[in-house]
């Protein structure tokens, strides 16, 4: 008996010096609504029990890996039955929540029951779970205010970009950043996979491209100096990876779009296989940053070849909706003095209209062909707003990125729009001003509060312009990003600020209040030991040797 009572007293005790969560994360919930009672208390006698499949049985492993990350305290995994629901984590479907990413967390001294409608939600439920914990160091029970949570998000799209064709990272970082997008609420993955100075992506029918295309002999210093390192750099994902990272994408509900730039940005492919450019070359790999005058020569039937045979294997390797073709900074000087592009144009009948010259209109064209073969494929274009300026048909999708204006432009005439403007949404831009002890980038100044200020719908948008804006994006371009933790730096804590945009209405958008609920998260970053800029917290971000 006085061991019964001694164990009581203890629990006790434990229970009153519980460290507490805090529902206030980032993005913030729609609602959190106090509940009478007493709070859940989170110990290691409390199981997280699952009702449905496999991904729910992950969701839970996932939940499971969280709270021993943050508390310690490993929580056993079990299917449901009659007898573990009750006083447990709860994750279960329910078919009344009609949002296919909402969820709902029901927090009582009698258990904890995440909701939704599908394991996405429940998912995202999961994640405002996790970043509501408190990060210990030693084993300690959890008090959760009873509450009811409910939420669900903004955009259906929540993109993040990562190029990993000026420079290549590793599959190990490629899933990092995954679970980056992940601990905010992201859902869509666009990964630039081609360029001018180098393919990552192996196609079993081109070989050369792995062989030549994949490789630069040199790379040049600086912001494109006359110095090159003459170092041979580059390297390409092989099927095998693809699949690897398309799983474990799919696993965090994450959908990678690729992107295959075209009919631009095309020179390590005409290094590879000269016959696919209009001059024939000779080529080589791009060495330099910034826009080539050699692209894929529209005229060439080869070249229609080429591309339909690449998107057989992407479409193969990726289940997205969206195959990305790129069809931005594509100069037309080539097609102006080739032949073959010029009887491309007489064959069909392409004559100048409006702003569009006709070699213009011959993107249009290239275009419409590579629209037509992924639609025989089940699958769409989606391409950066130059698109608009060749006429495609309205089933192609626009990523806005020089500006707002065009996406607002795009959606207004039928296409789907993702707004990923450089003012708001480049992430490879300076965070600050004072720029004397950052990195070398390619320029620009991107603040993290001007991230949080962006509205991606157009003031006195029409409901049916507003229908066809599905999301929000930021791009990581890597001319200037040369390693992994540069590439963290350069997104965080910015991806912070672009979920709340992405997830929250924008009403409940408050940079004031989102500057305190980041703390805890910086400290989730520092956890999983990820490189962040410290500019909103001067105190970390200066070493005293650097004013010396």
């Amino acid at each position: 008996m006085k061991k019964l009572l001694t164990l009581l007293v203890c629990m006790v005790a434990l229970h009153c010096h519980a460290a507490e969560a805090d529902y206030h994360v980032v993005p913030l919930p729609q609602s959190i609504d106090n509940v009478k009672g007493d709070a859940f208390v989170l110990d290691e006698t409390k199981k997280i029990v699952y009702q449905g499949d496999d991904a729910m049985a992950r969701n839970a492993r996932f939940l499971s890996e969280y709270i021993a990350e943050m508390t310690r305290m490993q929580l056993q995994v079990t299917l449901a039955d009659k007898k573990n629901v009750k006083g447990n984590i709860v994750l279960a479907l329910d078919s009344k929540i009609t949002e296919k990413e909402g969820y709902c967390l029901d927090i009582t001294a009698k258990g904890l029951r995440i909701t939704g409608s599908t394991p996405a939600g429940i998912f995202y439920g999961i994640q405002t779970l996790r970043k509501s914990l408190p990060i210990l160091k030693t084993k300690e029970a959890v008090t959760l205010p009873a509450a009811r949570i409910t939420d669900a998000p903004r955009f259906s799209y929540r993109g993040m970009h990562l190029d990993c064709a000026r420079h290549i990272f590793s599959v190990d970082f490629v899933k990092r950043y995954l679970d980056m997008m992940a601990l905010h609420n992201m859902n869509r993955f666009h990964w630039h996979l081609t360029e001018d100075q180098g393919w990552r992506i192996e196609i079993k029918k081109y070989p050369k491209l792995a062989e030549v295309a994949a490789w630069r002999s040199g790379t040049t210093l600086g912001r494109n100096s006359d110095v090159d390192d003459g170092i041979r750099y580059g390297g390409y994902y092989s099927q095998a990876d693809i699949r690897e990272i398309v799983k474990y994408a799919a696993e965090r509900y994450i959908e990678i779009i690729p992107e295959i730039d075209m009919p631009g940005h095309m020179l390590a492919v005409l290094a590879a296989y000269p016959e696919l450019g209009c001059t024939g070359g000779p080529y080589q790999v791009g060495h330099f940053w910034g826009v080539y005058r050699d692209i894929l020569c529209a005229g060439n039937p080869k070249t229609y070849s080429f591309i339909k045979d690449v998107l057989d294997e992407v479409c193969d390797l990726f289940p997205s909706k969206y195959i990305h073709i790129g069809g931005d900074e594509a100069p037309k000087h080539r097609w102006r003095d080739c032949p073959k592009c010029q009887a491309m144009i007489a064959k069909q009948g392409i004559k100048a209209e409006g702003k569009q010259n006709k070699e213009d209109r011959l993107q249009g064209y290239f275009t419409s062909e590579v629209q037509k073969y992924l639609a025989s494929k089940g699958r769409k274009v989606i391409g950066w707003d130059e698109l608009l300026e060749c006429n495609v048909d309205a089933s192609a999708a626009i990523m806005s990125w020089r500006g707002a204006e065009p996406g607002a432009e795009a959606a207004a005439k039928g296409h789907d729009v993702v707004m990923s403007p450089t003012s708001h949404c480049y992430f490879d831009f300076y965070q600050t001003k004072q720029q004397h002890n950052e990195p070398l980038l390619i320029g620009g100044e991107l603040p993290i509060e001007k991230t949080y200020s962006f509205e991606p719908v157009p003031a006195n948008a029409t409901p049916e312009t507003v229908a066809h804006i599905l999301g929000v994006q930021a791009n990581l371009w890597t001319e200037y990003i040369i390693c992994d933790d540069l590439a963290e730096y350069q997104v965080l804590p910015r991806m912070g600020a672009l979920c709340e945009v992405q997830w929250m209405q924008a009403d409940k958008k408050d940079y004031k209040d989102f500057l305190k609920r980041l703390e805890p998260l910086r400290k989730l970053y520092e956890l999983k030991g990820y490189v962040y800029a410290r500019h909103l917290w001067p105190e970390l971000y200066r070493l005293e040797s650097r004013d010396l």
